[in-house]
């Protein structure tokens, strides 16, 4: 059996009169879906590392903090089955942070040239999120 694919996964929380998740859209990719930002963790990095990098790279939002990981998701890709192994983290976004804006993704990444809409929605979430993210949001503290 093939190793999985070592990925973590950003519930980043903006705190408020209540809590705010950070979700984006790909801009003309509807069937895409609603996500968090989430993506493989490079072989020199920690998930710590991996985790501020993704969420900075797929929403330009570098003023965060890392809580703690909350779950780690042995699910199979939802499209190939390929393995994979998801740790999900809890960051803290500043309570002034923006409430959307549209973010172009750089780098030569797979996501490189993509254009994201960003907001933040309150939890719980009124829409489930693509590919099952929203899984692990109880356990937001």
């Amino acid at each position: 059996m093939p190793r999985p694919r070592i990925r973590i996964a950003a519930y980043v929380i903006r705190y408020r009169s209540t809590p705010e998740l950070l979700v984006f859209d790909h801009v003309g990719m509807p069937e895409a879906g609603t996500q968090v930002p989430a993506g493989g963790v490079l072989p020199h990095e920690s998930l710590q590392q991996a985790v501020l990098r993704e969420v900075a790279e797929e929403t330009g939002l570098t003023e965060v903090s890392v809580i703690r990981p909350i779950a780690v998701d042995d699910s199979p890709h939802a499209d190939t089955g390929q393995p994979r192994q998801t740790t999900f983290f809890q960051l803290a976004a500043h309570p002034d942070s923006a409430d959307a804006w549209h973010h172009h993704v750089h780098g030569d990444g797979e996501d490189a040239g993509l254009e994201f809409a960003c907001r933040f929605v309150p939890i719980p979430l009124a829409e489930r999120l693509a590919d099952a993210q929203d899984a692990w949001l109880s356990r937001i503290g």
